[in-house]
């Protein structure tokens, strides 16, 4: 083979797989303008032109691809009091208020004290620049977005309710106005399916893992998620039915996604086995069906079986179904940790992976530690192929057969811990970083080369100090800055530790 074709075919087995999604993104997004309803008589043509205005913003956030309803112009009290019964019906997830030109806080203050949704100001002025050689008081309200912006966060908080977010530029070429509508889209998609999310636990925490208790009706009642009790022996009840023609199709899915190397230098690694690969596809099967029967959007697990038992074999190789399942956005999480499948949730759902993780080694020759954990993660956010390994046994657990072997994209990276505080809140713990290219242990475990600001000695030290779960998610590009303002509106204490630091 010509060293062109070799280089073709390697770049052909280092192509990062993408799972498609089950279930699209999506999220409902409310959006109104303001005005004042004197100017109407007064000038005319203005109100059409703030209408357009209106329509233009909505398309920008329609082209984000989620739901939008534009519920039109609002211009005094009356018509507020009015607009807040429709936007309480919608069932949404995200307020933009378009502040088109100036208007009275008599349009918003009943609608930021009664909405218990998140709302954006929107001041975005059709002009760079007004044009001073022909400026007149028309065209200065039709650029006067900002005016009542201090007369609206000034009002909210007066109501009890936080200073809205403000989201400021020109309607038109403005880069860093778009991409902050788009992050708010994001962001929306996050709270929609966290309020309404089925997240399945079958199992038990694994032993002496303190962190790892969580409390269900406190989930629910900070992130609106409801935790679904599931059992063990119904996925078995899965597994006793899959059809040959599933398992040989979930087979070739697991083929055309991961490489199978020879093993390396870890004693307990083997070349992917064909019973090894029988048995990851029929769990892989047996487990598709039991997330459909159960209407689940996430499932955290951990359990043990007797030994010998089809049971503990069936439980201890969820490892490669659980990788495809998270890849499509359904979080996944062994040793039972929930709070880490709501942390993965909202990575997913930020569009950024989610990968379950913790830390490993430090090298502090190069000033990095390694990143992963054993078994699965979210294969979209893998750099090239990844690679299932058969291993010998499982360190730490019971079992054995084939394990998931990766690591994330080079570049940014994000990840997002849940804790506790002592006093029993959620708490937020996030940090910025970078991978970057070089080799990682061959053991069958992902494992991401970690670069932390301002060196790893002091990050790690100052990651600890906040409290986080042992466990975290981490996804791709520095993204800390949307993850908090999600921990924003969720009303939880939040650390930005890498923040801190820069």
């Amino acid at each position: 083979m010509s060293s062109s074709k070799n280089r073709q075919a390697a770049a052909r087995r280092c192509v990062t797989p993408r799972v498609p999604r089950r279930k699209p993104l999506t999220a409902n997004v409310g959006i109104f303008g303001v005005g004042h309803h004197s100017y109407w008589a007064q000038f005319e043509g203005l109100l059409d032109e703030m209408k357009r205005k209106l329509d233009v913003f909505a398309g920008k956030v329609r082209a984000t691809g989620v739901n939008v309803v534009n519920f039109g112009m609002v211009d005094e009290a009356r018509s507020a009091y009015a607009l807040r019964d429709r936007l309480q019906k919608a069932s949404l997830d995200l307020i933009f208020c378009d502040m088109v030109t100036y208007a009275t806080s008599s349009s918003f203050g009943v609608i930021v004290r009664d909405l218990n949704v998140p709302i954006v100001l929107v001041a975005l002025q059709e002009l760079k620049a007004l044009d001073y050689s022909c400026a007149s008081t028309y065209m200065q309200l039709c650029n006067d977005d900002l005016c009542s912006v201090p007369e609206f966060t000034g009002v909210a908080i007066r109501m009890g309710k936080k200073p809205p977010a403000v989201i400021l530029g020109t309607l038109e070429d403005d880069p860093v106005a778009d991409a902050e509508i788009a992050d708010w889209c994001r962001i929306a998609c996050v709270l929609h399916d966290l309020k309404r999310a089925r997240i399945g636990h079958f199992g038990h925490v694994l032993e002496n893992m303190l962190d790892m208790q969580t409390d269900h009706t406190a989930l629910t009642s900070a992130f609106g998620c409801h935790i679904v009790q599931t059992e063990a022996d119904d996925l078995m009840r899965h597994f006793r039915t899959v059809s040959d023609a599933d398992v040989e199709a979930k087979k070739r899915q697991i083929l055309e996604i991961f490489d199978t190397p020879d093993p390396k230098s870890d004693p307990i690694t083997r070349k992917l086995t064909p019973e090894d690969l029988d048995m990851a596809a029929r769990t892989g099967v047996a487990l598709d069906h039991f997330v459909d029967e159960n209407d689940l959007d996430g499932l955290a697990y951990y359990y043990e079986g007797e030994p010998g038992s089809p049971m503990r074999q069936l439980v201890t190789n969820l490892i490669v179904g659980n990788s495809l399942l998270t890849a499509a956005g359904f979080p996944m999480c062994g040793e039972s940790d929930l709070k880490t499948c709501i942390a993965m949730l909202i990575e997913d759902r930020l569009d950024i992976g989610g990968s379950f993780a913790e830390f490993h080694p430090v090298d502090f020759n190069e000033g990095f530690v390694l990143v992963g954990h054993d078994g699965p993660h979210h294969l979209n956010i893998a750099e090239g192929k990844p690679v299932l390994r058969s291993l010998l046994k499982y360190h730490g657990k019971p079992g054995f057969g084939a394990s998931v072997e990766f690591r994330i994209k080079e570049g940014p990276i994000s990840m997002l811990s849940i804790g506790v505080t002592g006093n029993g809140k959620f708490k937020f713990v996030i940090a910025e970083g970078e991978s970057v290219h070089g080799p990682i242990p061959p053991t069958g475990n992902t494992n991401t080369r970690g670069f932390f600001p301002p060196d790893v000695r002091t990050f790690l030290k100052s990651w600890v100090a906040e409290g986080p779960t042992h466990h975290f998610a981490l996804g791709t590009g520095h993204n800390g800055r949307l993850i908090r303002e999600v921990g924003k509106i969720l009303d939880l204490e939040t650390a930005f530790v890498t923040e801190k630091s820069a």
